[in-house]
């Protein structure tokens, strides 16, 4: 059974888990299934918007496929619930991401 069968399996018995969401997301992406990888992450934001680990990863993904805008929203999106949680280090990486973006 390879990981992303793992994930699914102790996804049946707790489908909100959103660690295990981001991780199949992170598979997914790996697999190259990117357009599926960004729902997943979508998915997992809709239900859990304070899981900030998962905005950067999305916003690099909306980044890969051409899709800046929404790249800087998912970012600052991101910004404002690891400000709320205090996450620094999740805020210094989102605004690290958004001003690449922007700047350069």
């Amino acid at each position: 059974m390879d990981r992303m069968e793992q994930l699914r399996e102790l996804l049946n018995q707790s489908p909100k888990d959103s660690f295990l969401r981001h991780a199949l997301a992170l598979e997914q992406e790996k697999a190259g299934a990117l357009q599926t990888a960004i729902r997943t992450f979508e998915e997992l934001l809709a239900d859990d918007p304070a899981y900030v680990g998962s905005y950067y990863q999305l916003g690099r993904l909306l980044e890969k496929i051409g899709q800046p805008d929404q790249a800087i929203a998912c970012y600052e999106n991101g910004l404002m619930y690891a400000r709320k949680a205090g996450e620094k280090r999740a805020q210094n990486e989102l605004q690290s991401a958004l001003d690449e973006l922007l700047y350069d």
